[in-house]
């Protein structure tokens, strides 16, 4: 297969960070077909390709998708990601997250589709018992959330060894910002990330919440390390290409290596929009860790990564300019 004509489909690619995938994969010349039950996702979000909408859970829905499009290499975004509703109702991500994994697995394995790119997560490896986390920090995820991906990255080398499967398991850090020509950006709901939840205070809506600020960091609140979705998106590809190169199955960590804490994040969007941020001191959440960034070497050498908006102001410069653009056009809907 060459890398440069292949035909992925997108589980979730009507997501937040499938959608910024399937730009990055057209750019590159590929052939995009999303699959999302839209559930969470947008169907305004698939730009770059045909929508297929169905469920994850549905292995011959997925079947059909690949055998219809032609497939030859699947990335899979589509799971639930809420970490607190994961402690709350661990048998959802169970069914969705791992069952749904597997699904896709079992129908790529039917259709002999070989090359698997996963959206993993940091919170496969817990508390940290050191900073910047490396890909051999142990794994001990603390919440559901996080042993389902784990379950899923433990699963993948059995299927490797069993259908030939190659695969990349991507860890994220704390994924942000929007795409730089504001054409599609975050849009969950409810709301859980920082940026965007930051920039709905300063624009009237709800007043932000800051759980702790006694942590032992040099502002007392917590630092994590922002990663630009289309950085996380360029990543996917180069991961799939080097898959498709025949490049060995292996997990990476994506950040920036940088933290910022939540004051920081704050104050960057009290400044790229003008405005200022209302906000409140709330009690610390169980299992947040202190410090939490990336030690992001393997894949800068191994898959020829560089974040190119590794800034804090050009991440949350970026997911305002989006914020502009959705309230415009939902102004002009309601006109």
């Amino acid at each position: 297969m060459a890398a440069d004509r292949a035909a992925v489909l997108v589980t979730g690619g009507a997501g937040y960070i499938g959608s910024h995938a399937c730009k990055a994969l057209a750019r590159a010349g590929h052939r995009v077909v999303a699959f999302d039950n839209l559930s969470a996702g947008h169907r305004e979000a698939v730009r770059y390709g045909p929508l297929v909408v169905g469920d994850i859970t549905d292995t011959d829905a997925v079947r059909d998708a690949l055998q219809r499009h032609e497939i030859q290499a699947v990335m899979h975004f589509a799971a639930l990601l809420d970490v607190n509703e994961s402690v709350r109702e661990p048998h959802r991500y169970y069914r969705n997250n791992v069952m749904g994994a597997l699904s896709v697995l079992q129908a790529m394995a039917a259709e002999s589709v070989r090359l698997f790119v996963f959206s993993s997560t940091c919170a496969v490896y817990g508390e940290p018992i050191e900073t910047p986390i490396a890909e051999t920090h142990p794994q001990q995820p603390i919440n559901a959330y996080g042993e389902t991906k784990l379950a899923v990255e433990r699963a993948l080398p059995h299927f490797e060894r069993a259908s030939s499967l190659r695969w990349a398991a991507l860890r994220y850090f704390n994924a942000a910002g929007a795409d730089p020509d504001a054409e599609i950006g975050e849009d969950h709901s409810p709301e859980i990330h920082l940026i965007p939840r930051a920039i709905d205070a300063a624009t009237g809506g709800p007043g932000l919440k800051i759980f702790g600020d006694d942590y032992p960091t040099p502002d007392g609140t917590c630092l994590r390390d922002y990663i630009h979705v289309s950085d996380l998106a360029d990543a996917h590809v180069k991961a799939l290409e080097r898959l498709a190169s025949g490049g060995d199955s292996d997990a990476y960590n994506l950040g920036t290596g940088q933290p910022h804490s939540v004051r920081q994040v704050v104050d960057a969007v009290s400044d790229v929009t003008g405005r200022k941020v209302s906000w409140t001191l709330a009690p610390r959440r169980a299992g947040d860790p202190a410090v939490l960034y990336a030690a992001p070497h393997k894949a800068r050498t191994r898959l020829d990564w560089t974040p190119r908006f590794p800034d804090l102001r050009t991440i949350v410069a970026h997911a305002w300019a989006w914020h502009r653009s959705k309230r415009s056009v939902q102004k002009t809907a309601q006109s």
